[in-house]
C-alpha cells in the first residue's frame, strides 16, 4: 500500500512547482537582461588559463544528493557571465559567429519548454510547419527557389554534409546507398573545391568513404576565387583517367577573406559536365539580400544545394544551420527509411524530417530563426548586413590610411590587415618572417587583453590580422578603438622583439 501511495502521489526531484518555476524564471531573465546591458563594459574574454576555468567549475564527482535549483541557476549564471568568451560583445570579430539576437534566447527557452521532437510530423506538427516555413523564408531571402527542400541542422559542417551526400546519391552511377563505396567495378568518385574551401570538405570525404585523395583542390585567382578554367581542366583530366567527377563546391564567403567564387561560371561548368553544384554559403549567402552584394551571389539560384548558417549572419544563437536543396525528392532519396515502428501519418500535406536528413530525434532549432526573421523582416536584415559590410570597409580604409598598418583584403564583412613598423622595408624574407612573428604576437596580446577579439589569416605566406563583422552591436567607434589597440601593441612588441640585425 505504501508503494502504491508513493506511485499515486509521485514527487519527482527534477520537477518545479509553477510558482517556483515562475520565480526562478523571472529572476534569471532579469539577470540575463542585466548581463546584456553590461556587455560593452565587460572584457570580450576573461582569457582565463585552463586551470582557472577548471577550478571555477569545481567538484569533479557527481553529487549524491540534489541541491536547490535557485542556487544552481545563480551559480551557473555567474560561471557563464564571468568565464565566457562573449561573442555578443560589440568588439567580437573573431571567426564567423554572429552576435545572438535576444529573441533567439527567448525562443530557445520556449522551444525547450514545449520540447517538440522535430523528427516526424506526428511528434511536432506545428514545429514541423514552422521549420518548413523557415526554410522557405531563408530561400526567399537569398534568392533561391522558394519551393526548395531543406531543413535546419546544427551548423555549416552538417549542412554541407547533407549537400555532399545528396550529390553522391544523385550522381554516383550505381546504388551507393545499398552497395556503398565498394560496388564491383565502381569508378573512383571525385569532388572539386578551391584551395580556400572550409575543412568540412576533408571531413566529408573522410567520413563518407571517398577518402581525402578524392578531393581535387582547384587553384584560385589573385582575389582568392576559384578559377573556372582550371576546374574545367581538372574535370576533363579525371574523366580521361577513368574517374567519376560528381560534385563541385563553390564558396560564397571564404573563411579567410570572405571571397565569393564566380558562382555563375562554376554553375555553367557543372551543367556542361552534368555535375552536382553545391555552394557553401554558410557565411556569405545572406549577403545576397543586400543591394551592395557581389554580383556573383546571383549564382546561388543556380546551385543544386546551398548551405547557410543562420547562427552566422542571421544573428541567431548557436546551433542553427540550414541546407537548401533545389529538388526536395533528392533529400528523401538520400535519407529516407521507413521501418515498421515508424507508423506515422502518410498524408502528403505533412513532412517527416527524419526522411530529409541524418537525424531522427531533432530539436526545434527553427523557432529562433523563424522569430528573428519576423522581428527584423527582409528590410531589417538588408540594413544590418549592409551596415556590417560598410563597417568592414571602413576598417579597411582606416588600416590603409595608417602609416603603421598595411591593409590586406576586404570582401563582404571581412577585412584583413597587419602591423608594419614605419621604418621597415617590407618584402625581404627576413623582414617578412619577422612581421609574421610580430603580428602573431599582436594577435595573442589583442585576444588576451579582453579589449577586442579578432582572428588571423595567412595570405601568400603573410600572417595577417582578420576582423569579421557579423555583429549588430558593432559601431565605427569600436573599429577605431581596434586600430588604436593594434598600433599601440604593435609598437610595444616591436620594441621588445625586433632583432638587432633588421
Amino acid at each position: 500500500m505504501h508503494e502504491e501511495k508513493e506511485l499515486r502521489e509521485r514527487s519527482a526531484p527534477i520537477e518545479l512547482a509553477p510558482d517556483a518555476f515562475r520565480a526562478l524564471g523571472h529572476r534569471l531573465v532579469d539577470e540575463i537582461a542585466d548581463f546584456l546591458v553590461s556587455l560593452a563594459d565587460r572584457p570580450v574574454t576573461p582569457a582565463d588559463p585552463p586551470q582557472a576555468v577548471w577550478a571555477a567549475v569545481g567538484e569533479r564527482n557527481l553529487p549524491e544528493t540534489g541541491q536547490p535549483p535557485g542556487v544552481l541557476l545563480d551559480r551557473a549564471a555567474r560561471l557563464l557571465f564571468q568565464h565566457s568568451l562573449l561573442n555578443g560583445h560589440p568588439r567580437f570579430w573573431g571567426y564567423i559567429i554572429g552576435a545572438p539576437a535576444p529573441i533567439g534566447a527567448l525562443a530557445d527557452c520556449l522551444a525547450a519548454a514545449v520540447n517538440p521532437n522535430c523528427g516526424g510530423w506526428d511528434l511536432a506538427p506545428v514545429a514541423s510547419a514552422i521549420e518548413a516555413q523557415t526554410v522557405r523564408w531563408i530561400a526567399q531571402l537569398v534568392g533561391y527557389p522558394e519551393d526548395t527542400g531543406g531543413l535546419l541542422v546544427s551548423g555549416g559542417n552538417m549542412a554541407n554534409f547533407i549537400g555532399f551526400l545528396a550529390a553522391r546519391r544523385a550522381k554516383a552511377p550505381w546504388d551507393v546507398r545499398q552497395q556503398g563505396m565498394n560496388a564491383p567495378g565502381a569508378p573512383p568518385l571525385r569532388v572539386y573545391a578551391s584551395t580556400e574551401t572550409h575543412t568540412w570538405i576533408q571531413k566529408a570525404a573522410d567520413l563518407f568513404g571517398l577518402g581525402t585523395d578524392a578531393i581535387r583542390q582547384v587553384p584560385t585567382d589573385a582575389a582568392h576565387r576559384m578559377d573556372p578554367a582550371a576546374l574545367n581542366r581538372r574535370i576533363q583530366e579525371d574523366r580521361k583517367a577513368g574517374a567519376c567527377p560528381f560534385l563541385v563546391v563553390g564558396t560564397a564567403g571564404t573563411v579567410s577573406t570572405g571571397a565569393v567564387d564566380p558562382l555563375p561560371e562554376l554553375a555553367a561548368v557543372c551543367q556542361e559536365h552534368n555535375l552536382w553544384f553545391h555552394v557553401d554559403g554558410a557565411y556569405g549567402a545572406p549577403a545576397a539580400c543586400a543591394p551592395e552584394a557581389p554580383a556573383d551571389l546571383a549564382g546561388l539560384a543556380l546551385a543544386d544545394s546551398v548551405a547557410i548558417d543562420p547562427h552566422k549572419w542571421l544573428y541567431v544563437p548557436v546551433e542553427a544551420g540550414c541546407v537548401l536543396v533545389k529538388h526536395p525528392d533528392a533529400l528523401r532519396d538520400t535519407f529516407s527509411y521507413r521501418p515498421p515502428y515508424y507508423h506515422l501519418d502518410p498524408d502528403e500535406a505533412v513532412i517527416h524530417y527524419y526522411e530529409h536528413g541524418p537525424q531522427n530525434s531533432r530539436g526545434f532549432r527553427a523557432l529562433k530563426v523563424w522569430l528573428a526573421l519576423q522581428q527584423a523582416g527582409r528590410e531589417g536584415y538588408r540594413r544590418m548586413i549592409q551596415e556590417d559590410t560598410r563597417l568592414a570597409r571602413a576598417l579597411y580604409r582606416l588600416a590603409d590610411a595608417h602609416p603603421e598598418l598595411e591593409a590586406g583584403t576586404h570582401n563582404l564583412s571581412i577585412t584583413t590587415f597587419r602591423f608594419v613598423p614605419a621604418d621597415l622595408e617590407v618584402g625581404t624574407p627576413r623582414v617578412e618572417a619577422y612581421l609574421n612573428t610580430l603580428n602573431e604576437a599582436i594577435l595573442d596580446r589583442v585576444k588576451r587583453s579582453g579589449a577586442a577579439y579578432i582572428s588571423n589569416a595567412v595570405l601568400a605566406e603573410r600572417f595577417v590580422l582578420r576582423a569579421c563583422v557579423v555583429n549588430f552591436r558593432t559601431t565605427l567607434g569600436d573599429l577605431e578603438a581596434l586600430v588604436a589597440l593594434v598600433v599601440r601593441l604593435g609598437r610595444e612588441l616591436d620594441a621588445a622583439l625586433r632583432p638587432a640585425a633588421l
